[in-house]
């Protein structure tokens, strides 16, 4: 355990307000060693943290939270945060079970005032605060100032320059904080990346000249005697001539977000002063303060649990590969047969594989940033032109482009590929980061074809499959993690479109299976055997269009029939029962269950548990299987 004897003393941000500026500089010391032991201990989210330690402390000294709305974008780099917020006795829970949350969560503080998990959120929300405040609304605590902290990597989104515009027409007092350290997950691309980058290379556009002349009058009170630590901070502040100030925002900056001295000066000033909309650059350090982490390639963006020392982290031994690598090595194979193939990611491209490809095709892999809106309809128009695009997105990601997704794929029913990584329950970063909808929000749109792999061997056909289909779009889905350990194939082979398979043939009742909850059906079904009991297992493959052969002979041929999919109601097994009624067979007796995710969002656990807690594990299927059986009075029909 580091030693800590003023974070000791810190129980709320109220206890930062007696701190000389000198302390608070050990606090911010201190903050960034227990933040480090902390995640070394549960795994997490580091580097993201460890860059903004100076503007924590700084933000929560000077500003009145939670009064003061402090809103984190994707904040994943909220743990000092909670540490100053009444939370560091339980920080060692993080992302476990019945812990913290990785994410600022309502429901888990007052200081955390906006959930979030997903950019780009944050300036909006603060505006939402803002004119919620200027029209008199009156929640507890009352509303003070709104604060947006959002990255470089979050600001290429659409939704941000939306709510800056916005922000800017309306005029009022509020504060966006732009924390660039030149690196979101990814090292951040694109046009604004280079226009930040110019931003603190170039020469100033002005100095703050009403300060300079000044600068004794602008300064708060008990900062008066620093005025000469003050003009000397100010040769380093400019204002003007930004594209933030053309959308209506007063812009100071860049400034040295590690600088506390500095940054409390220019937050006392602005909170004393400001009366329009500001935006403060500050410039960080991803990963600031721990070696292993500064000198990772991602800045120790994601990692497991680590040694303290040597930053080595603590890794169990694989089994067997990922699913996201056998869908990388999968499409690499592929284009190098295909040059007409081109992959998509948004800021993920290590999360999705996509790095790999890049490193065999550096040309057709694009990594649009934070922007799924635009990454879906680019492939629209890469798929209208004639190329494979694979559009490589996490579920719960790719549902921030779902518009694009009906208008400009499916309504011109244009080629595209999507590859959907973190398909289920997926652990750690809980109900944000699940991809429980996609089934649902997929096959319902005509024309679309919808699979998901039951394990990393139908991983590797479902890639080919996609490659041979140019009839409309086309999505597989795969879950985060290791795959079953089974024997793969030496090439892809395209399957039959809406054909699934039989796994085994038994009586009485069948499960159908879409996706991976297909090896615990497996290991229900040997316990079921040892009772006499011996289900017939399929695997559907599809979930649009449907394997109608298939399910109306599994009805026929069994009293009962039971689906099972990774995802919520509206999905898979929705689309099973509406056949079964267009067809009749409800008419004749038929059981018919249908294991979906439950109808809440499931906070963060292994999956293992997660699955228990959406009842979707092995013992939960066989209970279903025996309840369905116990009140099944028809007999075997012919």
């Amino acid at each position: 355990m580091p030693n800590t004897p003023l974070l000791d003393k810190v129980r709320f941000p109220a206890d930062l307000k007696s701190l000389s500026d000198r302390e608070l500089r050990q606090l911010a010391d201190e903050l960034r060693a227990e933040t480090i032991a902390a995640v070394s201990e549960t795994g997490g989210h580091l580097g993201a943290g460890l860059g903004v330690v100076e503007l924590t402390v700084a933000l929560h000294a000077v500003f009145d939270t939670p009064r003061d709305r402090l809103i984190w974008d994707v904040s994943h780099q909220c743990y000092p945060h909670k540490i100053l917020t009444g939370r560091r006795d339980r920080i060692r829970t993080l992302r476990q079970k019945d812990g913290l949350s990785g994410f600022t969560k309502r429901s888990e503080s007052p200081y955390d005032p906006f959930g979030a998990a997903h950019s780009s959120t944050s300036i909006s929300a603060a505006l939402g605060f803002t004119m919620a405040r200027e029209l008199g609304g009156a929640p507890d605590p009352a509303l003070g100032d709104a604060i947006a902290v959002i990255g470089d990597g979050s600001i290429s989104a659409g939704m941000a320059y939306e709510a800056l515009n916005n922000a800017g027409h309306l005029g009022r007092r509020m504060f966006v904080i732009l924390n660039d350290n030149e690196m979101s997950i990814a090292p951040p691309t694109g046009a604004m990346s280079s226009y930040l980058s110019r931003l603190y290379t170039d020469k100033p556009v002005q100095e703050l000249k009403n300060a300079m002349k000044g600068a004794l009058s602008l300064l708060p009170g008990p900062i008066q005697q620093g005025a000469r630590r003050a003009k000397d901070l100010l040769k380093h502040v400019t204002v003007g001539g930004t594209l933030f100030e053309e959308l209506g925002f007063n812009y100071v900056g860049p400034i040295d977000g590690h600088d506390l001295e500095q940054l409390l000066w220019v937050f006392r000033t602005l909170r004393e002063r400001a009366d329009e909309p500001m935006l403060i650059h500050i410039l960080t350090k991803k990963g600031k303060g721990y070696a292993p982490a500064e000198d990772a390639a991602d800045r120790g963006h994601a990692r497991a649990k680590f040694d303290l020392v040597t930053g080595k982290q603590q890794k169990a031994p694989s089994n067997a590969p990922s699913y996201t690598k056998v869908f990388a090595e999968s499409l690499i194979a592929e284009a190098q047969r295909d040059d007409r193939i081109v992959a998509v990611t948004a800021a993920m491209p290590d999360g999705t594989g996509l790095d790999l490809f890049a490193k065999h095709f550096p040309q057709r892999m694009f990594d649009v940033a934070i922007a799924e809106q635009h990454g879906v309809t680019f492939c629209a128009g890469l798929a209208a032109g004639g190329m494979k695009p694979f559009c490589a997105m996490y579920s719960t990601f790719l549902q921030r482009g779902y518009d694009q997704v009906v208008h400009d794929v499916a309504i011109q029913r244009l080629p595209v590929r999507f590859a959907i990584d973190r398909a289920g329950l997926v652990g750690a970063d809980g109900a944000t980061h699940a991809g429980s909808f996609d089934i649902a929000y997929l096959a319902n749109l005509p024309g679309f074809v919808v699979m998901a792999a039951a394990d990393e061997a139908e991983l590797v056909h479902m890639v080919a499959t996609a490659v041979a289909h140019d009839d409309g779009p086309i999505a597989f889905r795969f879950p985060r993690g290791e795959g079953e350990g089974v024997e793969m194939p030496e090439r892809g082979m395209p399957l039959e479109i809406g054909k699934g398979r039989l796994i085994h043939e038994g009586s009485r009742v069948a499960i159908l299976s879409f996706g991976t909850r297909l090896g615990e059906v497996l290991r229900a079904c040997e316990s079921l055997r040892a009772k006499g009991i011996s289900p017939t297992v399929a695997d559907a493959r599809f979930a649009k269009p449907l394997d109608r052969d298939m399910i109306l002979r599994l009805a026929r041929d069994h009293e009962a029939l039971i689906t099972i999919e990774e995802g919520a109601i509206g999905g898979f097994g929705s689309h099973v029962a509406q056949l079964l009624a267009d067809e009749g067979v409800f008419d004749l007796g038929i059981k018919f269950r249908s294991m979906v995710l439950p109808d809440i969002f499931i906070d963060q656990a292994n999956p293992r548990d997660m699955y228990d807690v959406a009842a979707m594990n092995a013992p939960q299927i066989e209970a279903k299987v025996l309840d369905v059986l116990s009140i099944a009075q028809l007999g075997k029909r012919a």
